[in-house]
């Protein structure tokens, strides 16, 4: 149904015409998809997934320009002859970015608008509006306006919005980037079901493969500067890519065969290697005692790193906060304490309540009752330039911090208005973001995952007490996400508090010491991350998921288990 030969295309030449910037992202490229397939594209940040997807609509070249060569046919049509026009009733695209592509203010009128353009009937625009309503799990929010929404809810709004024309090939850029687990589980199994249940070819980009492996047919890998690429069945893919999954990383380094690409399918090897252990340790065996907890006694008296007590006052001080927007309570009697030198993760649903509570913390928003008090100031009082003085805030759309024509000039700018200017060695940082060679480019000429470093930069490069970050990981391939823990953890060491809102399970049980639920604009759970996701069923890492037990979060723990 879709077939690529030898495509290679190169984005036009920027401004400075480093040759780093005349790369193709697409080299060479051949390969066929059958009609009802689910494919997935993989690869790190960069490596060409989005410029691929924007080739099928034709996006690529005729919004973007450039050079191309070679040829795209989806279902007997050329994308490059006919260009997005002729593509939309064939081909449904989602953008990594969901606001991209809202063009009216509610969300039933947002339904309807394309349906509206191509002159359907009343009667069939209302069938099909309630029909995505139901399969998106948003019927409640049909006369919300658009502004009003979470990032969560409005991806999947545009989702919706893309279902109502039926196309026969859907193509979605890291759909599930700001869905919680259990949002993000509800619109991968009603795109399952699409395409299980209707034949419709899904194609679909994404770097937090734990989520999404187990839907697709077949994985396309590609690599960074239009490199090699390998696509197959999933199992076959992995087991050849240096960044995947917690529980297909665990796997491969124990030799799980066949690789598992689920927890159902990784259980019995856990089982066998927690009473393997278990036997080696001479530990009996008690009927109806299932491994994993009699392992427990010898996992608890075996050393295992800790975290520094935090001492001194609390930096942040949270007290029954109460906010409303538009007449709906966004917060409802929070209280909250964060001490200087603590990691904690916000966790909740989509439109708990976390970005708001951010906004309070650096000052944006004001309490309609209750207080905030962060680094000794109290927020109703102090002016937004003095809290931002001392907390660095990076939101979920980086692009709104981004406005100085080159990177190196995003932080200068910085620095002056701290009145730093003299400290202007800004390069070590960029290195560790790895953002070295990007110094001199537009910001806005990133890629989403480079903007997302960028935006982190600008904020670091203050030195700020307090980090709020509010979904750090989204366009972040897994190395990247590494790094990302690594710098914060550093942050973390010199005594800098850390708030970090995130729907990444993973990174949170690899970085954050605390975990604060959200739920309705409550808090319903505060404690250490370990017991805190080891009691959930949804806000749980890969590893914790498969043993079911606190001391198994991360694939080190399970290492260092298995080494002991």
């Amino acid at each position: 149904m879709i077939e690529l030969n030898h495509v290679t295309y190169t984005y036009p030449a920027l401004p400075g015409g480093e040759a780093e910037k005349q790369r193709p992202p697409l080299r060479d490229l051949s390969l066929r998809v059958e009609e009802g397939e689910f494919l997935l594209v993989v690869g790190p940040s960069g490596s060409g997934k989005s410029t691929l997807l924007r080739c099928l609509n034709g996006l690529v070249p005729h919004f973007y320009g450039g050079a191309f060569r070679g040829r795209v046919e989806v279902a007997g049509r050329d994308p490059v002859a006919i260009g997005p026009r002729g593509m939309s009733d064939l081909v449904g695209f989602v953008f990594q970015d969901p606001e991209a592509q809202f063009v009216v203010d509610t969300v039933e009128d947002e339904l309807a608008f394309a349906m509206e353009n191509l002159a359907l009937p009343q009667a069939l625009m209302r069938k099909r509006v309630e029909e995505v309503l139901d399969q998106l799990g948003i019927a409640g929010l049909r006369a919300r306006r658009i502004s009003t929404l979470s990032g969560g809810e409005k991806q999947r709004v545009a989702i919706a919005a893309v279902l109502t024309l039926q196309p026969r090939v859907l193509v979605l850029d890291e759909p599930t980037s700001q869905l919680d687990p259990q949002a993000a589980e509800e619109v991968l199994v009603v795109l399952r079901q699409l395409n299980q249940d209707l034949g419709l070819t899904v194609i679909l980009s994404e770097h937090r493969l734990e989520r999404v492996v187990q839907y697709a047919d077949s994985i396309l890998a590609l690599s960074s500067l239009g490199g090699p690429v390998r696509l197959g069945p999933p199992s076959e893919v992995l087991a050849h890519l240096e960044q995947t999954p917690p529980l297909i990383t665990l796997g491969k380094k124990l030799g799980w065969q066949p690789l598992p690409l689920t927890i159902k399918e990784g259980r019995p090897f856990a089982r066998e290697i927690v009473q393997r252990s278990g036997d080696r340790r001479g530990m009996p065996s008690r009927p109806g005692v299932p491994p994993v907890f009699a392992a427990r006694t010898v996992i608890n008296h075996a050393p295992t790193p800790s975290i520094p007590p935090v001492a001194g006052s609390s930096i942040i001080s949270v007290k029954d906060l109460w906010h409303r927007y538009n007449g709906h309570e966004s917060l409802r009697g929070v209280n909250l304490e964060v001490r200087p030198g603590e990691f904690v993760a916000l966790m909740g649903r989509n439109g708990s309540g976390k970005t708001t509570l951010l906004k309070h913390l650096v000052g944006l928003l004001r309490p309609g009752h209750g207080e905030v008090k962060v680094a000794g100031l109290d927020t109703r009082q102090a002016a937004v330039e003095e809290v931002a003085r001392r907390v660095g805030y990076v939101p979920q759309d980086p692009g709104s911090l981004l406005f100085a024509e080159t990177l190196r000039e995003e932080l200068a700018f910085t620095l002056r208005s701290h009145g730093l200017a003299s400290q202007n060695n800004t390069e070590p940082l960029l290195q560790r973001l790895g953002l070295g060679d990007f110094a001199g480019r537009d910001p806005r000429d990133l890629s989403g995952g480079e903007r997302q470093r960028a935006a982190l930069a600008a904020i670091l490069v203050a030195d700020p007490e307090v980090i709020l970050l509010d979904e750090p990981t989204r366009g972040l391939d897994y190395g990247q996400k590494e790094a990302l823990a690594n710098l914060l953890k550093g942050e973390q060491a010199r005594g800098h508090a850390i708030i970090m809102a995130t729907h990444d399970v993973e990174l949170a049980a690899s970085c954050a010491d605390r975990v604060v639920m959200l739920a309705e604009g409550q808090v319903v759970v505060d404690g250490p991350t370990r017991e805190t996701m080891t009691e959930s069923l949804v806000f749980s890492s890969q590893v914790n998921k498969l043993f079911r037990d606190p001391c198994f979060v991360t694939v080190n723990d399970v290492l260092a288990y298995v080494n002991h």
